[in-house]
């Protein structure tokens, strides 16, 4: 069966937590090599890492091109118990499709597969130009062997792509509210504070630093790092744990230790925050405070796809099935977005998330045909 229910129940089956593929990609390749595409399988790994099985497939082989990219990997299930439904059963009950990955992102992905197969079936099997699936297994973890490394894998190739929709489950409420365009970039650090040890009867011989870090989360944390840009909200730096390791309650630890995050807009790159960042801590020092930000490496650069007639077409198929026109909108967390878009503008427009992640997954089977019409709408509006 090539509609999108199916699919979609044939890959809920497959309990893809990551980095286990548990046979979803081979449901995939299955379907794809039957439509007429050439499919690679691809694996990639490094050391550390646990190697990941990535699929590439296309069909067509002049422009324009677009690619439907998406992952097949989840995240655990949690207490199985808890789920009304099997975690990985696939079970329709009372309109809802269940299972973990229903809404991110197995069902978006059924969905583009059926879509495509509807506008081929119609089109004597061939695209007005080139069609490709880029699919990966580790978007729910450190994201290192996957999308990134299939890009990296297909450029060589020669593949080029003119424009990417990603499955990821973009509406907020309801089906149609809202498209993503791009996506603010993250930073994490680690504020180390020193200070000296010592008995808490005798706080002379010792230098405290919980105060000290206290002090400097206010510092760094108060002033906004912008008040935003014309596609972005406005940048934020958290805080999000603070720790001095002691188990002790009469001894001065000699040092504290805060994490951060910062989630920033196209007014910054990693280096030019880095740099507002610590010249801020070195003011808030002066000359008394030893402290010092210790950065983690990050590939989460801040992106966005300018509106235009790509984002226009999309708009318009969204609208045509749904009756809304989508906000166009660069809000929420990171996603594999963020790599496709060094190679080219990228929309991401999936099923509804209010379920993703949750025991009791679930999408309601309307919102599986409604998003087939519009991903069709799409390949319509995009060779026509």
């Amino acid at each position: 069966m090539t509609d999108a229910l199916s699919i979609a129940r044939d890959l809920l089956r497959c309990p893809s937590v990551t980095p286990d593929d548990a046979g979803a990609l081979g449901v995939l390749e299955t379907i794809l090599n039957a439509a007429g595409f050439e499919v690679h399988r691809v694996t990639f790994g490094e050391p550390g890492t646990a190697d990941i099985d990535n699929l590439y497939a296309r069909i067509g082989n002049r422009p324009p091109h677009i690619t439907f990219a998406g992952h097949t990997d989840v995240v655990p299930p949690g207490d199985e118990s808890a789920w009304s439904h099997g975690a990985f059963s696939g079970d329709v009950k009372d309109g809802f499709l269940y299972g973990r990955g229903a809404v991110d992102m197995k069902g978006g992905i059924a969905c583009s597969v059926a879509a495509v197969l509807d506008y081929l079936a119609a089109h004597d099997g061939r695209p007005k130009g080139s069609i490709s699936f880029l699919i990966t297994g580790d978007e729910e973890d450190i994201s290192v062997n996957g999308t990134i490394k299939l890009l990296q894998w297909a450029a060589v190739r020669g593949e080029k792509f003119d424009h990417c929709v990603l499955g990821e489950p973009s509406n907020v409420e309801v089906l149609g509210d809202c498209i993503k365009i791009g996506r603010r970039g993250s930073l994490h650090g680690m504020l180390y504070v020193d200070g000296i040890q010592g008995h808490v009867a005798y706080p002379h011989r010792a230098a405290n630093p919980v105060p000290d870090i206290s002090r400097l989360i206010v510092a760094l944390g108060d002033e906004p790092l912008d008040h935003g840009s014309a596609q972005f909200q406005a940048s934020n730096l958290e805080f999000t744990s603070v720790d001095v390791g002691n188990k002790a309650g009469n001894v001065i630890p000699g040092q504290a230790r805060a994490k951060f995050n910062i989630r920033f807009n196209d007014l910054h790159t990693q280096a030019t925050l880095r740099q507002l960042v610590e010249q801020r801590l070195e003011r808030a020092c002066g000359n008394r405070i030893r402290a010092r930000i210790v950065w983690e490496p990050s590939n989460s650069n801040v992106f966005v796809t300018k509106p235009g007639p790509f984002t226009d077409l999309a708009v318009a198929a969204i609208e045509e099935v749904t009756g809304r026109k989508p906000e166009l909108s660069t809000s929420g967390g990171t996603s594999d977005a963020r790599f496709i878009s060094s190679y080219c503008p990228v929309i991401e427009f999936g099923l509804v998330g209010q379920t993703m992640h949750q025991v009791d997954e679930r999408t309601p089977v309307a919102d599986l045909e409604k998003l087939t019409r519009i991903y069709r709408g799409v390949l319509d509006r995009y060779f026509g």
